[in-house]
Order: structure tokens, then C-alpha cells, then sequence
């Protein structure tokens, strides 16, 4: 048996307001009851403006990932160098020479040519290049332990000598490719696996300042020192790299750019903090800027 309630009968809360739609179209959702058929919504913040693209990787990049270790920052370096090479329209002409280090692995994703030298020989094997095709354009692609550890004499003499080729480091003050020990750049107090306690003066002897040693010699035309540790440190990195590569195009002498990078995993330190132990432990030892340009 039912019985009889004062209850009003069920109702389901639609929300605010809304216009219903015609037949065979969709409702357009709050706030677009005025917009015409066909048209998308628009910010009104944006509204009359055109999005641009202007950060893409560059052609000679062949792909985006590499090999090394996260937070590294040659791979951010090789980057500034390929754009380089392609603004400058000089792709058909590169020759590069690497040395051994962890930028060994970047032939493989490098749209130039590149020659293989043995650890601390690029300079001789670059000379070389230069001299049998001057109309080529010739850089090294070096790290600390290749240029200063182990083919010191072969930088200086091409210095000396004023071979018409770039010379590029990449210093990160200390060996990685193989385990993480001293260079001859490592920076005083600096903890490696050969340096447990820090670099000391007295038992490991002074850290060798590349650029201002390459810059005293008189056959050099160009020598700066760069880093990759924040944007405006990228932005300076591009501007040393193109001075270089002009001086070299219009056969001034040689050039070195010296470039700090990161290196967390042989500092002993996360990704995140390989930019911030950069500029507290090596750029008091090594200052950024041009040291020479003739």
C-alpha cells in the first residue's frame, strides 16, 4: 500500500544557465553563446597575435639524445658549435679533428666531417688538414685531460707556429671518460678519485691556465675563455666562437676558445647543481671573457 508524501518530485541540478543547442550541433559551453559557427575559442589575451618558432635544433645536429651523462655540458657546447657552423653556411667546408674524451661519442651525431686523433694529438693532426686543404674549415674538439694533460706541446707549438685552424677545449677540470681523476687543470681543493683530499699546491703542484698560456704566443690571433653554465654564459659562448671562427676565415693566426663545462658525476654532485659548482669552484681559478683578439 502506498502512501501519499508533501515531497516536490526529483530534480537534477543542471548548473548555470546555458542556451540550448539547434539540432545536429554541439552545446558550445559556457561564455561562447555569441561565437560564430566554425570558429575555435581564443584566449582574449592572445587574441590578434601569431605564435613564432624560434628555438629549433640545428640541421647538423643529427638527433637530440646522446650518451653522456645528465647534466653534462659538452653536449650544450657542441650545440652552440653546430649552430655556428650552420649560420655561418660553413658545412660543406668543416673539417673537424677530435681527440679521446666523453666528446668522442659526438662524431656520431654530427653532420660534418670529422677525423679521429690519438689522446692529445688533434693540434698536429689539424696542422696537417689545414695545410693540405686551406680552403677547408678546421677546428679541434678537445677536453682538459686530451689538451693539457696529454698534448700540451702539440697546442702550444701549433700556437707558436700560427696554423690557421680553431682549437676548441672543453674544461671541465678533470678527467671523465676515464673514472674521474686529476688533470692538469683540475682547480686547487678540487676533490677527485687521485686527489682525495683536494688538489694540493705543494704535493699536485699549480692548475695550467690553457688560454692565457696559448694567448703570450705571438702566432695566436684570438683566445677567450667561455662557459655554459647559465644563459647569458651560452650567449657570451656563441659570441667567443664566432669571433674565433672569423679570425680563422680570415686568416689572422690561431684561435682557442676554452670553454668550463659541467661535469656532476665526477664532481660528486646531482645534475642541478653541476652549473652552480662551476661558477663557485672554477671560474674563480679560470675567468671568463677575451684574453686576446688581434
Amino acid at each position: 500500500m502506498s502512501h501519499p508524501t508533501n515531497r516536490e518530485p526529483a530534480t537534477v541540478n543542471r548548473g548555470p544557465a546555458t542556451v540550448d543547442p539547434e539540432p545536429g550541433t554541439t552545446n558550445p559551453g559556457p561564455g561562447t553563446r555569441d561565437q560564430k559557427p566554425g570558429t575555435k575559442n581564443q584566449d582574449p589575451q592572445t587574441t590578434g597575435r601569431s605564435l613564432t618558432k624560434v628555438f629549433d635544433k640545428p640541421d647538423l645536429l643529427l638527433k637530440g639524445e646522446h650518451s653522456l651523462c645528465p647534466g653534462c655540458g659538452e653536449p650544450v657546447a657542441l650545440r652552440i658549435i653546430l649552430e655556428l657552423i650552420q649560420d655561418l653556411e660553413l658545412r660543406e667546408r668543416t673539417i673537424c679533428v677530435a681527440g679521446i674524451g666523453c666528446y668522442t661519442a659526438f662524431p656520431m651525431i654530427m653532420d660534418v666531417d670529422v677525423m679521429q686523433a690519438l689522446h692529445g694529438r688533434a693540434p698536429s693532426v689539424a696542422t696537417g688538414v689545414k695545410r693540405v686543404r686551406p680552403d677547408a674549415f678546421v677546428f679541434t674538439m678537445q677536453g682538459d685531460g686530451d689538451m693539457i694533460s696529454e698534448g700540451l706541446q702539440e697546442v702550444l707549438h701549433s700556437a707558436a707556429r700560427g696554423e690557421q685552424f680553431t682549437a676548441i677545449v672543453f674544461n671541465n677540470a678533470v678527467f671523465g671518460e676515464t673514472g674521474g681523476h686529476m688533470t692538469a687543470a683540475t682547480v686547487l681543493g678540487q676533490h677527485t678519485k687521485t686527489t682525495v683530499g683536494g688538489r694540493d699546491r705543494t704535493r699536485h703542484g699549480n692548475p695550467i691556465k690553457i688560454s692565457e698560456l696559448v694567448a703570450q704566443l705571438d702566432g695566436t690571433a684570438y683566445v677567450a675563455r667561455a662557459a655554459v653554465h647559465t644563459p647569458s654564459a651560452l650567449k657570451l659562448t656563441k659570441q667567443y666562437l664566432h669571433d674565433a671562427f672569423r679570425s680563422q676565415l680570415d686568416g689572422k693566426g690561431f684561435s682557442l676558445v676554452e670553454i668550463l663545462t659541467m661535469c656532476p658525476t665526477d664532481w660528486f654532485v646531482p645534475p642541478d647543481q653541476g652549473p652552480a659548482f662551476l661558477e663557485t669552484h672554477l671560474t674563480p681559478t679560470y675567468p671568463l671573457g677575451v684574453i686576446k683578439a688581434d
